[in-house]
């Protein structure tokens, strides 16, 4: 197939990509700078130049693919509800430009945003809305059947491997800023998690055998506690492992406090058993526990 992919470039899109072309499919991927289209064209992907606010551009790479995968967003947190509002009307404008046709539109969301403190599975339908996270990914594309977008979600953890610049490098960060590695409470609060090249493999594979109106779970480990990676930090950082009260966590880790404080388990069974998948990369805690991630 060929296939449009926002996000080419970044972290988990350019895995897609990478995954993507390796089986055999042609990949039309977004770019928005000069730097971005030569990344892209290097790995023998087609270039297509725009952006997510430019809804004519992803209009037009959605009409001339036979498959459409969302996985740009936007992480800067200073303005991260603009943001969200930014990917929500993306979603809409790529809908748009496919609805009624065979084209299989796959958007990306998150296990996060999903109530949290119980194991969550493909069945687990999100809130309409939540109660810090205004990111609406999964709702707006589910919301687009009805008018005949055939539209899945691949739902995401904590997705790591080279290249990371998500959550795990904000806590390396916090304890290099703050001089202690840091948890809260017991620090049995869970997070999920799949390294970026298996999630990838999600990807192709709801493309290639996935159904519309489908949630697909990109998790490789149902939860890790955040203890665990907080020992790996420390002794990596060569800095004492610390537990935090919740006042003491918001000092220590600010603004992400939130996030550091997510139990999150979730499961990947029917995943697997409807695609076939299954992960084969090294797990969060023996990818953490490299040079690579602590390198400056």
């Amino acid at each position: 197939m060929r296939v449009f992919v926002t996000g080419a470039t970044g972290f988990v899109g350019s895995a897609v990509v990478q995954e993507l072309i390796g089986a055999g499919h042609q990949v039309l991927g977004l770019v928005r700078s000069d730097a971005g289209a030569a990344t892209l064209a290097a790995t023998g992907a087609e270039v297509h130049r725009g952006s997510l606010e430019d809804h004519d551009s992803l209009a037009a790479g959605a009409r001339a693919c036979d498959g459409v995968i969302h996985t740009a967003f936007n992480h800067d947190f200073s303005k991260f509800a603009a943001n969200c509002e930014m990917d929500r009307r993306a979603i809409q404008a790529l809908g748009a430009a496919i609805a009624g046709s065979d084209r299989l539109l796959i958007v990306t969301s998150g296990t996060a945003l999903l109530t949290l403190g119980q194991l969550v599975t493909e069945d687990t339908v999100a809130p309409a809305s939540h109660p810090t996270i205004p990111r609406v990914s999964e709702q707006t594309a589910f919301a687009m059947l009805p008018a005949g977008v055939r539209v899945s979600v691949v739902r995401l953890p904590q997705v790591h491997g080279d290249g990371d610049h998500g959550f795990v490098p904000m806590v390396i960060g916090f304890a290099r800023a703050k001089g202690v590695s840091a948890y809260i409470g017991d620090g049995l609060n869970r997070w999920p998690a799949v390294h970026r090249l298996d999630a990838a493999q999600v990807y192709r594979l709801a493309l290639e055998k996935g159904t519309a109106g489908a949630r697909y779970h990109a998790i490789a480990e149902e939860g890790l506690p955040f203890r665990d990676i907080a020992e790996v930090i420390g002794r990596r950082l060569k800095l004492p492992v610390v537990s935090k009260t919740a006042e003491e966590a918001a000092v220590h880790f600010e603004w992400f406090a939130h996030f550091a404080a997510i139990n999150n388990l979730a499961s990947s069974q029917k995943t697997r058993e409807r695609l076939g998948w299954q992960p084969k990369q090294p797990g969060l805690i023996a990818d953490l526990d490299r040079p690579r991630y602590f390198e400056t």
